[in-house]
């Protein structure tokens, strides 16, 4: 019996995902690292909190018994670097969308766009993006919304502990977010757009740090070892999320 087999692969691997590809693609492509190693070919590879294919930064990706341990690496607070086109909507808040230009009475000044921020810091009230991975009567929201069927969500709760305001000059907005699970930055860019009379939609979006990982921490996709070797997968002590 070998060595992976006597001891289960139980480790985590922080990714610097590249855009174009969803956060299940960077799992398969360590997974298939991992089998090429020696790893059994059921090997599970999982991640702590979903990046869309338009979204780069920080993917904590899970490994074999590591799995487990999502819950608890989603749960931590996560940062993000986005950049809003204030002059622009778009049917999925990004640029993959159908997009139409917006034009508000007078350009929203660098003070109404502070307060709009200070309004949606703290736990509010938050309408996710028709194109979500929430499920609705057992299907996914962006699978209905691709098949015309446009669904409005209902808001729900998040928290969003800071909003920090990097660069702003007509249409373009830069911002820092620091936020709990299951905040959507393109529902944030949507809301302030539309708090200070203006359009929305995100152009730009980086994770920067989920709980204890940040891009300190991540290697690029291209650097993980292939074939990867189950017996060099790292356990690293996790931090308690408990206050």
């Amino acid at each position: 019996m070998n060595n992976e087999q006597q001891e289960p692969i139980k480790g985590i691997i922080v990714i610097d995902k590249p855009l174009n590809l969803t956060s299940m693609n960077v799992c398969s492509i360590v997974r298939g690292r991992l089998k090429a190693g020696g790893a059994p070919k059921r090997v599970k590879v999982g991640h702590g909190g979903t990046l869309d294919p338009l979204a780069s930064g920080v993917l904590v990706v899970l490994i074999g018994k590591a799995t487990k341990l999502c819950d608890q690496i989603m749960v931590g607070e996560k940062e993000y670097i986005t950049t809003i086109d204030l002059s622009v909507v778009s049917t999925t808040d990004d640029l993959e969308g159908e997009k139409s230009e917006i034009t508000p009475p007078t350009v929203p000044t660098k003070e109404q766009i502070t307060n709009a921020c200070a309004k949606w810091t703290g736990e509010v009230m938050q309408r996710p993006p028709p194109y979500s991975a929430i499920k609705v009567n057992g299907q996914r929201a962006y699978a209905l919304a691709r098949k015309g069927e446009m669904i409005t969500l209902d808001a729900r709760p998040v928290q969003i502990n800071e909003i920090e305001i990097l660069d702003y000059e007509w249409p373009i907005l830069k911002i820092r977010v620091v936020c709990g699970k299951g905040t959507y930055i393109r529902s944030l860019g949507r809301d302030i757009g539309n708090e200070v009379g203006a359009g929305g939609m995100l152009t730009a979006l980086r994770r920067s740090k989920v709980g204890q990982f940040s891009l300190d921490d991540a290697i690029q996709l291209e650097d993980v070892p292939n074939p990867y070797n189950p017996t060099d997968v790292r356990m690293p002590e996790i931090e308690s999320t408990e206050p």
